[in-house]
């Protein structure tokens, strides 16, 4: 398409916005957004910057693009080009328009095993990349740590590199050919040319004719100041890469498309990327040295290096304690030896086992003959790497953890790096500065190529912290230039290091890359100010620009951080970790849409917006809030698997508790907060109540006059319920001994009316075990109130139920339940809730997992378990409840599941279910529902066999798999009843 404002100069932002809207609208055919929620969403990177961009366009295909380049050229708007927005120095944002390319454009068009290359649309994931190419021996070989959202585009514009660097080098040198739109909207294709072909194409009376015809003579002019001044140190990622370009000639082809690399988005806009495949190691074996402090752990890098490792990375004590407070990394402790002060984690990969743990061998009697370290651990196999390299990949979102209100730790010196020979030297130096200006910090990284990721922590709303971080930000530039490293080695410049660079590189140099920005981009619209012509990097500061002091907020929940409710919104540091696919649970949503407002991100950043707002009561009741929250399941996976623990569920259940006071409380919201009462009545009317559920009508009527989808089969009340089924069974064992004293069953709103069999089973067991079983059946915990913004409502079952826990069991006894959204709602909602209760934090410390005594009473003896019971034999694949996932994870049902003789157990990769309590009955949400259901769960069963036996702990979870899958799902404590031996049934 063609624009002809060219020669127009809109002062008016609103004006401007308007004109680039409907332009865009015109002229695309994927979705654009400039309301102020999605500008704010997109203000934000996983920096400590933030600038507000006039709207947000999601290309569907590289002809969207070309038409979003036309109009903003037109129209003199800045364009940035982004993927998982996960950049740490500011480059995927800035004042004009945006550009998602991970949303449509994730496509991998071409795997050539032979020719080991991918064709790639820029949005791919990189382990999207690398398990498709998996599946043919080869991997993409740059390896970021946040290789599980990381777009191929955003690698190639970063140059990133990752901890296989020293191995694989950098992005750049994988890249073969590059399909691109250039400043003006016109495309090219960037490729080695050899000199006819360049002459050719220089000859085009074009932008990229231009570009061929001008820029190998700014090259010729600018040889001795790149040798003068382009850092010798080879992992570097600052700049223009005019030392590739550089001696070309006939045998030398002009390589455009290595060029571009690490240009940040400032030239063109990647469509698509050739890139070449690396042959995948059959095995990679580690050795975890256990070091006393930092110092000591960084002076065992070079022997390490001797023994030609394929990495050496290394982890503080930091990053290890702030992992032990994270129940997905628990697993950590078990297996250090210990209290190590920092770890060093050396990798050997290839195809021979025995020649990488001879390596292994080797490298242990180094550091012993040595004295370096007081341990080394071994992982050889998978399973024992797991817990140590998922630690390892999340260093940087537990360091951003440990930040406490606006008090956070900073990228901004975070990516230097020097030849290892000098790091240990150059760590103590850069220390001291940081002891200099009283700064604290985490320390981690690549010491195989001497880059540490150093991240003080700073208040960036105290004018004297923003002056110590641009005096640490200069004297650390000047050290890493002592020691002939670079200031940027795989993070880029942004607008963090960007303003140094006419230092780094010297004036001639700088002022041929400024020479090259303005011949790939006459208009200056292609993500200005990094890398040439940048602003200071103290300005744009994300909680010093754009976070004004948060207004009073009076609110139900108690959020237990700095700030309150906007303050745990804003723990978000963006980056990115929700966005993830194919592992965990979070954010199941995402996963299906993937909207950036559907990533905990996107909505956390919406929350700030709202609670930033004059009247915040009035903002947590607006519509577009309510449409961008709308979709999340309030799964709680957030509060765990976010390394700053934002509890989206928690937050979610607040906002719509404003919203009803604004808007009123809807009639759907009321029938599912009074779940209790309705499951009893249905249980006491039962078979009659189960008659609307199977009419058709009926259901048709249902879905129209109160949003309940006709879809999904009705859960089905039992009259026999298992309140009726406790009186009667308890005088019957009225008299029985029970040496373990009393544990309390909670009988929660679901179970106990429509699978009271699965009760029955659990007391029947703890009973068996030695325990005397109590009903606690004082109540709704409130969790579907909650889970509606029924908070009133939800306080005051919360409060009913804990008070007759607290005065109506026996001090201390536990308390343990079938149904983890209720059992856990105790020790996490209810704290929140009931924050001023005499007893909610008592009882909270009683709930238990069932699971745990029955393992105890097995592995005691007391509950004895047959070897040849009709499960022996038989496979088990376990889904797990996402909010027991979240609270205290899997392990214990595992563990049990494992006790049963002769079963084969397996957790499977499974997310959520998509159902999430009354989400999934809700009609506008059904869709969602068996979407996400479809993305891992449903494929995943309907792989196993109809003899695999299929076990989930949550209600919700067991409807979904019937529903979805066509299997029946068993409770673990109903398996676990079945094989109970002859002599104790």
């Amino acid at each position: 398409m063609t624009f002809s404002l060219s020669e127009t100069e809109v002062d008016d932002p609103e004006t401007l916005a308007a004109l680039l809207e409907s332009a865009l609208r015109t002229g695309m055919d994927g979705d654009v957004a400039f309301d102020d929620y999605s500008r704010h969403i997109f203000s934000r990177d996983a920096s400590m910057y933030s600038m507000m961009p006039l709207g947000v366009a999601f290309p569907r295909h590289a002809g969207d693009v070309a038409a979003a380049v036309e109009a903003c050229a037109a129209l003199g708007v800045p364009i940035v080009a982004r993927g998982a927005g996960t950049s740490l120095a500011g480059q995927t944002i800035g004042p004009g328009l945006v550009l998602d390319l991970s949303r449509h454009m994730n496509r991998i068009l071409e795997l050539d095993p032979v020719a080991r290359t991918a064709l790639v649309e820029v949005g791919v994931v990189q382990d999207q990349l690398n398990k498709a190419a998996g599946a043919h021996g080869l991997m993409f070989g740059p390896d970021t740590s946040t290789s599980n959202r990381a777009t191929i585009g955003g690698m190639i514009g970063n140059n990133s590199a990752g901890s296989g660097s020293l191995t694989y080098g950098m992005t750049i040198d994988h890249v073969l050919a590059l399909d691109v739109i250039l400043s003006d909207g016109s495309r090219a294709r960037l490729e080695p040319v050899n000199e006819a072909e360049r002459l050719v194409r220089s000859a085009e009376q074009s932008l990229e004719g231009r570009i061929y015809q001008e820029l190998p003579q700014l090259v010729r002019d600018s040889e001795q100041a790149i040798e003068a001044g382009m850092p010798i140190f080879w992992r570097r990622a600052g700049g223009y890469r005019l030392d590739r370009l550089a001696g070309f000639g006939h045998r030398k082809p002009f390589d455009l498309a290595k060029f571009v690399v690490g240009a940040e988005g400032t030239l063109l806009v990647v469509t698509h990327a050739l890139v070449s495949l690396v042959p995948k190691p059959a095995r990679t074996v580690y050795a975890v040295g256990h070091f006393t402090d930092t110092p000591s752990a960084i002076a065992a890098t070079t022997d390490a290096l001797s023994c030609e490792p394929a990495q050496v990375e290394l982890m503080d004590r930091t990053i290890l304690e702030l992992s032990r407070k994270q129940i997905e990394y628990a697993s950590l402790g078990e297996i250090l030896v210990g209290d190590p002060g920092a770890l060093l984690f050396v990798s050997f990969s290839g195809d021979d086992e025995a020649a990488l743990v001879a390596e292994l061998d080797r490298l242990e009697r180094l550091w012993q003959q040595n004295g370096h370290g007081y341990h080394t651990l071994r992982a050889v196999t998978p399973a024992d790497q797991t817990a140590l390299l998922k630690v390892r990949k999340s260093s940087l979102g537990l360091l951003m953890a440990a930040g406490e209100g606006t008090r956070r730790p900073l990228a901004f010196v975070e990516d230097t790096a020097v030849d290892p020979v000098h790091l240990a030297e150059y760590t103590e130096r850069f220390k001291q500065i940081l002891d200099d200006h009283q700064l604290e910090a985490g320390f981690y990284g690549h010491c195989s190529v001497g880059c540490l990721h150093i991240r003080p922590f700073v208040d960036l709303t105290k004018p004297e912290e923003v002056a110590k971080m641009r005096a640490v930000a200069e004297a650390v530039k000047d050290l890493v230039a002592e020691y002939g490293g670079v200031n940027s080695s795989e993070h880029g410049d942004g607008l963090a290091r960007s303003e140094f660079n006419r230092e780094i590189f010297g004036p001639e140099l700088y002022e041929a890359m400024r020479k090259v920005k303005r011949l790939f981009d006459p208009g200056n619209i292609m993500n200005p100010g990094k890398i040439v012509d940048a602003p200071s990097m103290t300005e744009n500061l994300r909680d010093r620009d754009m976070l004004p002091p948060a207004p009073l907020l009076q609110t139900t929940l108690n959020f237990e951080v700095v700030g309150g409710m906007r303050g745990a919104a804003d723990r978000c540091m963006n980056i990115g970790l929700c966005r993830k696919a194919g592992s965990g649970v979070m954010c199941p949503s995402y996963q299906a849409t993937l909207n950036e407002e559907h990533a905990t991100r996107g909505r956390a950043n919406a929350l700030v917006k709202a609670l930033s707002e004059p009247d915040p009561h009035s903002a947590l009741g607006g519509e577009r809030l309510h449409e961008i929250l709308d979709l999340c399941l309030m799964c709680k996976a957030c509060k765990n698997e976010c390394p700053m623990s934002v509890d989206m569920a928690a937050l979610k259940a607040e906002t719509l508790a404003h919203h009803h006071e604004i808007h009123g409380i809807p009639f759907r919201s009321r029938i599912f907060g009074s779940i209790r009462t309705l499951n009893r009545l249905g249980s006491a009317t039962a078979p009659i109540s189960n008659l609307p559920g199977r009419i058709g009508f009926l259901r048709r009527i249902m879905e129209k006059q109160v949003g309940i989808t006709a879809e999904r089969p009705l859960p089905v009340f039992t009259r026999k319920n298992l309140l009726r089924w406790f009186r009667r069974h308890q005088q019957a064992v009225a008299m029985s001994p029970a040496p373990l004293g009393t544990v309390n069953w909670l009988a929660d709103s679901f179970t106990t009316f429509t699978e009271p069999h699965i009760g029955q089973a659990a007391i029947e067991l703890l009973e068996r075990a030695g325990w005397r079983v109590e009903l606690a059946s004082g109540g709704c915990c409130g969790r579907s109130s909650m889970s509606k913004g029924l908070l009133d409502d939800a306080k005051q079952k919360a409060s009913g139920l804990v008070e007759s826990l607290a005065l109506n069991t026996e001090p201390g006894s536990p308390i343990v339940g079938c149904e983890p959204s209720c059992l856990f709602t105790l020790r996490d909602e209810h704290t929140a809730l009931l924050s001023d209760s005499e007893w909610v934090h008592e009882v909270a410390a009683r709930v238990r997992q069932v699971e745990e005594l029955l393992i105890e009473a097995i592995d005691a003896g007391r509950l004895r378990l047959r070897d040849d019971s009709s499960l022996s034999g038989r496979r088990i694949v376990y889904h797990g409840h996402c909010h027991q996932k979240a609270e205290v994870g899997t392990a214990a049902t595992m563990a049990l599941l494992r006790r049963i003789p002769g079963v084969e157990v397996e957790e499977i990769n499974s997310g959520c279910c998509g159902m999430a309590g009354s989400f999934g009955f809700e009609a506008e949400h059904y869709e969602m529902s068996m979407t996400v259901g479809g993305d891992r769960l449903f494929p995943a069963l309907a792989a196993e066999p109809q003899e695999t036996i299929v076990a989930a702990t949550g209600v919700s979870c067991r409807q979904q798999i019937f529903h979805g899958a066509g299997r029946t799902a068993w409770h673990p404590v109903e398996l676990v009843r079945a094989a109970l031996a002859p002599a104790e049934q």
